[in-house]
């Protein structure tokens, strides 16, 4: 078990990290609320909704809703029906919603309850790897077709707990997907996490080994957060890979690539991009090495219009006056945000493209 406490400028809030703690949900929240309402998905419901409903027997009345599976449910449809569904439930300030699910879930259902009534308190619960991030901080959304997360707000949860033994029933490509944020905190930590995750088949770990990652990747985020809540400055270097991930992400389509997917191949061209303007030697080929061997669909650089991309990262949050600005690497643990040209972005995203081609 691992528990440790966010400062937020609003609140305080808990993390716990343990193996079946679903089955113990109503004893942190007994007497606080008279209603629950749980948001969850279609493959999070089979498996852990009546689990939870169950650790809240006779705390307070019960309601759920499910949305689809996928990215495509962070959308402005989904947001209005939820909210019909919280005033059918007759939900007021003294009801408390619960996102249990990965990341698409616990954006959505926060951004649901930072609105809803002006704000009622909210409980994240992930499920999967890639949520160890998006579950801590505040940051709650939903998507716009110009760009990811255009409609959002920060809004802290009131505590997060974080049952490991979900990880069980992800698919392979959600484990990739979840690790390409695991590998993003430890290039904003340092080279030693860095390098042991280089070395590892990340379908092969142990519950220690996956609370220690989790709980570092936590850490991490919770450092950078609580100096910058609002991403006035450092927080940004959170968004280290997102600027390209996000890219591809809304040029390809939501749910065509997973989040971490394309974090992960964001981070390669950070990378890249990083030692060209830089001048420095960083581990690019040990890091591409890695993903090759854990799967990563780099085929997807390839088909990538260079043109169109860049017109992406344009909507990026960090863009100001149409100029892109990068997370960029001096090292690892060395970041920094700096405005990068249009065409220096297209000559190395180029060249990247040409890179994989023949792998």
């Amino acid at each position: 078990m691992a528990a440790l406490t966010i400062h937020a400028k609003s609140h305080d809030y808990d993390v716990l990290v343990e193996r079946g703690v679903r089955h113990k949900v109503g004893e942190f929240i007994k007497g606080r609320y008279a209603s629950i309402f749980i948001i969850t998905d279609e493959a999070v419901e089979k498996y852990y909704l009546e689990d939870v409903k169950k650790s809240l027997n006779g705390i307070a009345d019960v309601s759920t809703a499910v949305v689809p599976q996928g990215e495509s449910s962070k959308s402005m449809r989904q947001y209005e029906h939820l909210l019909n569904s919280c005033a059918e439930a007759k939900l007021d300030r003294k009801s408390l919603i619960i996102a249990l699910g990965g990341g698409m879930v616990g954006d959505l259902a926060g951004f649901v309850a930072s609105t809803y009534l002006r704000g009622v308190d909210y409980m994240q619960m992930p499920t999967t790897i890639l949520a160890h991030d998006s579950s801590v901080g505040g940051k709650v959304a939903i998507n716009h077709p110009k760009g990811k997360n255009l409609i959002g707000c920060f809004y802290n949860p009131e505590k997060v707990i974080y049952d490991i033994e979900t990880i069980e029933t992800l698919s392979e490509k959600e484990i990739r997907s979840g690790y390409g944020e695991v590998v993003k905190h430890a290039m904003l930590s340092d080279d030693v996490w860095f390098n042991e995750l280089l070395e590892r088949d990340i379908l092969d770990f142990s519950d220690s080994k996956l609370e220690s990652d989790l709980t570092k990747g936590i850490q991490v985020k919770a450092a950078i957060v609580q100096q910058d809540e609002r991403e006035m400055d450092l927080r940004r270097h959170l968004n280290l890979g997102h600027t390209l991930a996000h890219a591809i992400e809304t040029e390809l389509g939501y749910g065509e690539i997973t989040h971490g997917e394309a974090v992960a191949i964001g981070l390669l061209f950070t990378l890249r991009l990083s030692e060209s303007l830089f001048n420095v030697s960083l581990p690019v080929e040990e890091y591409l090495t890695w993903l090759q061997n854990n799967h990563y669909p780099l085929s997807i650089i390839s088909e990538l219009d260079t043109e169109a991309i860049v017109e992406r990262m344009k909507w990026d949050k960090k863009t100001v006056d149409g100029s892109i600005n990068f997370v960029l690497i001096k090292k690892i643990g060395d970041i920094c945000v700096e405005p990068v040209p249009n065409q220096h972005l297209s000559e190395q995203l180029n060249m990247l493209k040409a890179e994989v081609s023949g792998i």
